[in-house]
Formats: structure tokens, C-alpha cells, sequence
């Protein structure tokens, strides 16, 4: 062997000597103290069902709110209803001055009874060939006019009193007593109460990756701490411009739903259909293979807060935003939640509980 050949022999031995000392020496200091155990942050993965669970924030509304009116124009004399106050159906809310639709109503009957005097004499002198037939049936027409003019002052007489077409609770007042309002013009707002309800936005994903809005159970807190099952009443079958949310409407129980105003808030609790099983991670917390599955770093626990590293092979399926769902993982268990790649099989670690300082 020659010198040039014999020298390379003993620069790759050298090299490989200098690479077994460097792997040996890799747990151990320059100074050969051992080296700190790595610290790693821990997550204990979510379990899929409890992942199925939602929470909104709700809002209390009526059934409806409408804004009431007179259906005749007039001088608002009586409007003694308070806003929050609860009035039952048929109650008087607000009456106009009486006077001007008493008085339209008498001309009516006179004007009636006059046309019904007319009436006759022009059919008694038509039958005796006095006056033409055309005459007489103009006679007939005026009177049947006069007949009806009757049934509106009296049907105005009526309508010049607002009365509750449901039981509720006044929501506002928007005339004032002594004004003059026009037919139509609102006068206060009422909440249907025959059913309270709690309005919830439920973000546009959560309703498509459902399908089926009755597929879901809803359940509410309401003030005084209680829990109620919700029914699902209604939604809105387009997105709201802000945010891409459905407006839903749950029905309260009615034996929950007293006291209850609207514009009070409660929080629901929707629990979607459980389809999944396994568990929840982040996307950090999970590595690739080479060869196109899936690895987490698993926990063993040891003494204090120190442990090993075990890598375990998973089944990763069901993307759910930045997280995924996972099989393979045992109850209890935790997972490296960042930074698993650069972790070995087996290596010892230490538990990262947040920064500390060491006192001087």
C-alpha cells in the first residue's frame, strides 16, 4: 500500500472515530456534565364528541314584534299603557277622541233613512208610470250607498279604539297622548309572548358540514342558572352580510319562559350528530412520513416531570379547520403538541411548565 493510499486509510478512520466520539458524546456538555433533558409542550388530545359541542351566545326575542295602529285618523285622548308593561288580548291600548266618528255615524243613519224615503216615493210614482224606472233605480242605488257609508262610520267608531290582538308586553311607545295621528301611523310596538324564543348565529360551516338543521340538539342556560332543552323553530335561509352566519330561532319551554324579556341573553349549547370517533390534535402535533403516513410523538411519563419519547404511528382523517381527527392513541394519553420532528425515539425530555428565573 502506498504512503498516499495508507494516509487516506487513516484520515476516513480518524473521521469516522471523530463522528462516533461526537454521537457518543452528544448527551454530555463540553465539560462533560450531562445534558439538560429537552423540554417539550404537552396537550392532552380532545376527544371527538366533545369536539361535536358548540356554545353561542343568544339573545331572548318574542315570537314577533308589530307595530300597531289606528286604521282612522284622529286626536289620541286615552294612552295609558306603560312600555314593559304586559297587556292580555283585547285590552284597551290607546283610544282618538270619540266625538267626530259619534257624530259621522248619526249624519249616516239620517242620510240612510233619508235615502230610504227617496227610495220608496220614486218606486211608488215609477209604478205609476210618474216618473221614468231610471229614476227610481237611482233612487235604490243612493239608498244602498247610504247603507253602506252607515257600516263605515260605524266600523270607524270601533276601529277609533286600539285593543291587543295578542297577549304581550309593550315594547315602546312612539305617539304621545293629545298628538294627532293618521291612519296607519304607528302608535307603539307590541312582543308576541305566546311563544319566547332565544336567537343564536350559527356560523355558515358549522350548518353546511351538518346538512340537516333539526339534526342538531339544542340546549340553553338561561339567567337564573337553569338548563332547558331548545327546540329549533326556525332559521333564516340566507347569511347575514357581516360574519356568514344563519340567524336561528329556538322555542323556550313555556314553563321556562316566564320573566323572561326580550333582549336578555342566555347561552346555547349545540350539540352537532356524532358521526366521528378518536381524537382531536392540532395540525403541529402531527409529523409526516417519508413514506406518506402519519407519526405523533407520544409521552411516557418517568420520574418528577421528566419522561421518554414515543414515536407512534396514526391514522389521521376528518380536517376540522387547523386541527384533524386521529386514530391510534389511547385514553390519558399525551402528545408533543410542537416541534416533534426534532425529537427521536426514546430520547428523554422534561415537561415545559412556562419560563422560570433563577434568584442570584
Amino acid at each position: 500500500m502506498s504512503r498516499r493510499n495508507t494516509f487516506a486509510a487513516m484520515f476516513v478512520i480518524a473521521i469516522s472515530w471523530s463522528s462516533l466520539t461526537a454521537v457518543a458524546q452528544s448527551d454530555v456538555t463540553p465539560s462533560g456534565d450531562p445534558v439538560a433533558p429537552r423540554a417539550v409542550r404537552l396537550i392532552a388530545p380532545l376527544d371527538a364528541s366533545e369536539a361535536n359541542s358548540r356554545r353561542f351566545f343568544g339573545r331572548i326575542a318574542a315570537r314577533e314584534t308589530v307595530s300597531l295602529s289606528f286604521e282612522v285618523g284622529g286626536r289620541l285622548v286615552d294612552f295609558p299603557i306603560l312600555e314593559g308593561s304586559a297587556v292580555p288580548k283585547g285590552s284597551t291600548l290607546a283610544r282618538l277622541d270619540q266625538e267626530p266618528f259619534v257624530r259621522a255615524q248619526e249624519r249616516a243613519v239620517l242620510a240612510l233613512e233619508q235615502a230610504e224615503r227617496d227610495a220608496e216615493r220614486a218606486g211608488t210614482l215609477a209604478a205609476s208610470n210618474v216618473t221614468s224606472e231610471v229614476r227610481a233605480q237611482d233612487a235604490r242605488t243612493a239608498r244602498d250607498l247610504a247603507d253602506v257609508a252607515l257600516r263605515d262610520a260605524r266600523e270607524a267608531v270601533v276601529d277609533a279604539v286600539l285593543t291587543a290582538p295578542f297577549d304581550g308586553i309593550v315594547a315602546a311607545r312612539i305617539a304621545e297622548t293629545f298628538s294627532n295621528v293618521e291612519p296607519g301611523q304607528p302608535i307603539l310596538r307590541l312582543h308576541d309572548m305566546s311563544q319566547v324564543r332565544v336567537e343564536i348565529e350559527v356560523p355558515e360551516r358549522v350548518l353546511l358540514n351538518v346538512g340537516d338543521p333539526e339534526a342538531i340538539s339544542f340546549s340553553g342556560t338561561l339567567p337564573n342558572k337553569v338548563s332547558v332543552d331548545l327546540k329549533l323553530v326556525e332559521f333564516e335561509a340566507q347569511t347575514g352580510r357581516v360574519g356568514q352566519s344563519f340567524r336561528v330561532a329556538l322555542a323556550i319551554p313555556d314553563a321556562a319562559a316566564s320573566g323572561l324579556i326580550p333582549g336578555s341573553t342566555m347561552t346555547v349549547v349545540a350539540q352537532l350528530p356524532q358521526t366521528d370517533s378518536g381524537a382531536i390534535l392540532p395540525q403541529s402535533a402531527i409529523l409526516a412520513e417519508a413514506g406518506g403516513g402519519f407519526e405523533v410523538m407520544v409521552f411516557r411519563p418517568g420520574e418528577g416531570t421528566t419522561g421518554t419519547i414515543e414515536r407512534r404511528a396514526v391514522r389521521v382523517f376528518a380536517p376540522r379547520g387547523k386541527a384533524f381527527e386521529v386514530e391510534g392513541l389511547k385514553p390519558g394519553e399525551r402528545i408533543v403538541a410542537a416541534g416533534g420532528h426534532l425529537l427521536r425515539d426514546g430520547e428523554t425530555v422534561r415537561i415545559y411548565d412556562g419560563l422560570t428565573v433563577e434568584e442570584p
